[in-house]
């Protein structure tokens, strides 16, 4: 599946330092959306926070809701990544799909957690339209990259079993964010070990 993007400029057009001032500018405005919420940080602080003017921000992002897509669409294309690279390098078999279980382990552990920054951003700005295509999408690539890796784990109905998984992943991340902990993580990775091993193989 293509990767998000709602581009505002044409950014193959953009010399290497004005690429570097737009990367600034959404990797700060995903930190303060992230920490505080999309409604608490305007545009005047993410653009100082960035060293950027206001004119350079409006530059590259017309409006704030534009900078809180493309923030999203760059956020989701840099965690299907993620996953996609560090669960190819799991052991075969069900150990893979369980791999991606052991990924979110490690991040609801980080300091800073609070939650999945799609769910968040959806619940912030009340399902936008355009948000919430983002948000389909980042969950048909997830689910997508679950069906392969059950596939690749030789087990038979890969659609059913990543639309299981899909919710206990997005369930737990939830909870955790509201418990502080990572117990709903470990008891998802369990619920996901049960679910797999019971599995039919594929035919």
């Amino acid at each position: 599946m293509k990767e998000l993007g709602w581009p505002t400029v044409a950014t193959e057009t953009l010399s290497p330092s004005q690429q570097a001032t737009r990367t600034k500018i959404l990797d700060t405005a995903a930190r303060l959306f992230y920490e505080r919420g999309v409604h608490a940080v305007g545009v005047n602080e993410i653009a100082a926070e960035a060293k950027a003017s206001k004119l350079s921000l409006y530059r590259y992002f017309p409006s704030k809701d534009a900078l809180v897509e493309a923030m999203l669409a760059e956020h989701s294309n840099r965690i299907h990544d993620w996953l996609v690279r560090k669960t190819a390098d799991a052991p075969d078999g069900p150990e893979r799909v369980l791999s991606v279980f052991d990924l979110l382990l490690d991040w609801f552990a980080r300091p800073g957690y609070h939650g999945c920054t799609v769910v968040n951003t959806v619940t912030d700005t009340r399902a936008d339209p355009a948000i919430a295509l983002i948000a389909q999408t980042h969950l048909a690539r997830y689910r997508r990259l679950l069906e392969d890796r059950i596939h690749q784990a030789g087990l038979a109905d890969p659609p059913r079993l990543a639309r299981q998984l899909l919710l206990l992943i997005e369930g737990a991340s939830v909870v955790v964010s509201i418990d502080g902990t990572t117990d709903a993580g470990t008891d998802a990775r369990a619920a996901a070990k049960a679910l797999l091993s019971t599995a039919h193989p594929q035919s």
